[in-house]
């Protein structure tokens, strides 16, 4: 689903040169993406090759084709049956299925409408034995029977080599073949298919490290040791070896090899012991919408449901004003050290001990939306939400009794006593609303009963620091373990209207390889929390000069020690909360303004570059392109905006702002046009891809591999 952006913020629209590398002739070539999560929703890459699709196909049109396993629900609800439209494709698909493994085609019913092929696992096991020999005889990889996804990616593999092999035969020399596999699961077809010398150019992407994954999720102290593990010791201990083994085999025999960002690029060059040959960072589908006004508008709307639900949540315990509350969140697959949870939580105590000690009337609401094993939502939490709906209920019944008796009065001239408008009734039905809103306890932490109560990361930390959403706590937390949606009885939202309402989001992780929650932050208009560790973060420190005027706050969890980190992220926050409702608007202008950064009609073109340096390698007489010539990025770097100070805490004021109060001496020089026009004249011509022009010099945010 496209997220949407203002027309009128600052576009790179009409700056962007053409592009200056050769066009493939897509007519006279066949593209294969394959990937375990071709219509298989798992994890983030799904979204990557689900948000790119419409990119790819406007590129290539028929000649674009995807491939993954199938699985019958997903193709009955995501898939439209068809026929495939290549006679070569078709004589291929009908070589595998009259040997018994069948293979379905269609189109993929999300933007763009790709070509999918889908074979069919099950129906192929029976060759898995033998397809294990061919992987031993070829380059001496076992796979233990107990592994069912290394079993499965083999058989995948498997069908795919063979598939190759068959539509190749079919071809001959013309249309050539690209085939670009995403993640370990998509190797084993790739070193099939370059063993049996299968004639096609092979991109292969590694959006993170097997090992690198396991090792962060162990709090090992990753990065600082990255030279210093022995690989292959430590896959063997974590019963990893032969996944490794086919992620490292996948990464040699590919033409080309490509990471998602800079610091998964530094550690693959470790891991996987090959320098990835082009970064490829992840991008959105940026939708624009015609008044820039108008995320501003989406934000206050869904604002105001989210504090419905706040009302509810924390009834008897409402003594805070939510006009001078922020609600900030933190979202994601529940991986509490990888995802910064832990220094997240610690950080919030530390905030509430500022916030307290400064005598800081602002309050702050933190969600934390990551899934957990639950069996329903807890009583609590349900009761909240009908007392709220009781509440309103009696307030409107009185409010329409009160109406029509002031409506009457008037009609008659008088001014009515106010004393008399309402009787004994009205007031003893208020009275008994107020007295339903009382609780003996406190507000519940989570939304859910929980099945690991004692033992979960998140609660066992809420404990450890106290915060119990206590009437003296400034800040409050909020754990819902489900993904949000709505249809929820409790919070009825989509994540990403909730997003809009939200003021902050914060993702302070350890490892994140790319790191999409915060970047669908940033197309939304709203600012997030990020780190230098995530591919997010190092892509906004080399094309933004100044993340922090932008809305973009980096913690620093590569050089500094936790307990610096923790302090920065305490104060990245602190300082949010001191600014005005008017400078939190203006950061909502600069942060959306950065939308066209992560837009994949620009970030695609990498993936064009990695598609011809592949072709230039396997069929060097037909393609040319220099393969020893460095890829370099002429970075655009957004200037730091004109009305904000040297300093980025010279922006907010030594003493809090109340977030409704539109302060007169609140004079920060600031015009919506102007600054916009400021930075389209600023800003750097992006992503051209080859070497610099001769007399240039390299510029701030350029970098190369």
């Amino acid at each position: 689903m496209p997220l949407s952006r203002s027309l009128s913020m600052t576009s790179l629209s009409g700056l962007l040169p053409a592009w200056e590398e050769d066009e493939l002739p897509v007519e006279d070539l066949l593209l294969f993406e394959v990937a375990w999560e071709v219509t298989n929703k798992v994890g983030g890459i799904y979204t990557v090759i689900q948000s790119k699709a419409k990119i790819t196909v406007d590129e290539w049109g028929e000649n674009y084709y995807m491939m993954g396993p199938y699985y019958e629900h997903n193709f009955k609800t995501q898939v439209e049956g068809c026929e495939p439209p290549n006679a070569a494709v078709r004589k291929a698909m009908d070589s595998l299925t009259h040997n018994g493994c069948q293979v379905h085609f269609g189109r993929w019913l999300i933007e763009g409408s790709p070509y999918v092929i889908l074979f069919d696992i099950g129906s192929a096991a029976w060759n898995l034995d033998r397809w294990k020999g061919d992987l031993w005889e070829s380059c001496h990889i076992g796979l233990p029977y107990h592994d069912r996804e290394a079993n499965d990616s083999l058989i995948l593999g498997s069908l795919i080599a063979w598939f190759f092999k068959e539509l190749t035969d079919h071809l001959g020399d013309k249309p050539n073949i690209i085939g670009h596999f995403h993640e370990w699961q998509a190797g084993p077809g790739l070193i099939l298919s370059r063993s049996r010398k299968i004639p096609m150019a092979t991109v292969f992407t590694t959006h993170a490290t097997l090992l690198g994954r396991y090792l962060c999720a162990g709090n090992v102290d990753f990065y600082n040791n990255l030279d210093k593990f022995d690989i292959d010791k430590e896959a063997g201990e974590r019963q990893i070896y032969h996944r490794y083994c086919l992620e490292r085999a996948a990464v040699h025999c590919a033409h080309v090899f490509t990471t998602v960002s800079q610091i998964t690029a530094v550690e693959a060059n470790h891991m996987l012991h090959r320098k990835p040959d082009v970064v490829t960072p992840n991008g959105l589908n940026v939708k624009k919408f015609s008044a820039m006004h108008e995320f501003q508008n989406m934000h206050s709307t869904n604002k105001v449901r989210i504090q419905e639900f706040v009302r509810g949540h924390f009834y008897g315990h409402l003594d805070f004003s939510l006009d001078k509350t922020l609600f900030f969140f933190i979202a994601g697959r529940y991986e509490f050290s990888n995802k910064g949870a832990d220094i997240f939580l610690e950080s919030l105590s530390r905030l509430n001990y500022l916030l307290r000690v400064h005598k800081n009337d602002m309050t702050v609401v933190v969600f934390f939306i990551m899934p957990a094993k639950t069996n329903n939502f807890n009583v609590e939490s349900l009761k909240g939400q009908a007392v709220r709906k009781q509440l309103w209920d009696t307030a409107q019944t009185v409010k329409e009794k009160f109406g029509k008796k002031l409506y009457d009065a008037l009609l008659k001239g008088q001014i009515p006593d106010m004393n008399a408008i309402l009787d004994r009734d009205d007031f003893t039905i208020m009275k008994r609303a107020i007295y339903a809103t009382q609780r003996h306890g406190l507000p519940p932490v989570t939304t859910h009963n929980m099945l690991d109560d004692s033992t979960d990361p998140i609660l066992s930390s809420v404990r450890r620091i106290g915060l119990f959403n206590s009437r003296n706590d400034r800040v409050k937390v909020i754990f819902h373990p489900e993904f949000l949606s709505s249809t929820s009885p409790l919070l009825p939202m989509d994540y990403e209207d909730f997003v809009r309402g939200c003021n902050l989001g914060v993702f302070p992780s350890y490892y994140e390889p790319w790191g999409y929650t915060p970047g669908e932050c940033t197309v939304m208009g709203i600012p997030s929390v990020t780190t230098n560790l995530s591919g997010f973060g190092c892509f906004m420190e080399e094309h933004v000069s100044d993340p922090a005027a932008y809305g973009i706050y980096i913690v620093d969890r590569r050089f500094r020690s936790p307990e610096e980190s923790c302090n920065q992220l305490t104060q990245f926050m602190f300082s949010f909360c001191q600014q005005s409702r008017r400078q939190r608007i203006i950061q909502r202008n600069r942060t959306e303004r950065l939308s066209d950064l992560l837009d994949w009609r620009y970030l695609g073109r990498f993936y064009m570059y990695a598609r011809h340096l592949a072709l230039s390698r396997s069929f060097p007489d037909k393609f040319k392109m220099d393969p020893k010539a460095p890829v370099k990025t002429e970075g655009f770097r957004y200037p730091r905006p004109s009305s904000v100070p040297p300093s980025p805490s010279a922006s907010v004021h030594s003493t809090p702002h109340h977030s409704d109060v539109e302060d007169d001496d609140d004079d920060e020089p600031y015009d919506e046009d102007d600054e916009a026009e400021r930075d389209r004249l600023n800003i750097k011509t992006p992503f051209v891809l080859g070497g610099v022009p001769e007399g240039k010099k390299k510029q701030p945010g350029e970098s190369g591999l």
